[in-house]
């Protein structure tokens, strides 16, 4: 468990957004509902960039772009 989390690649509330072109208020209520993992490094959030990958290509799936 220790190793995968040292391995882990983490992003800012910021660059997940800027990734999914979403705000970062939305980010912060998809995490707060729990549709995106989130790890809390003192006063800010970082989510694991596997998580956003996996949505994003969930969303491409849905609405059938290919990206």
């Amino acid at each position: 468990m220790a190793e995968n989390f040292a391995k882990a690649q983490f992003m800012t509330v910021t660059e997940v957004a800027d990734m999914m072109r979403v705000s970062r208020m939305t980010v912060y209520r998809m995490i707060h509902a729990g549709d995106l993992p989130a790890v809390r490094f003192g006063r800010s959030y970082r989510v694991p960039q596997e998580a956003v990958q996996a949505i994003v290509s969930d969303t491409d799936a849905a609405t059938g772009t290919d990206e």
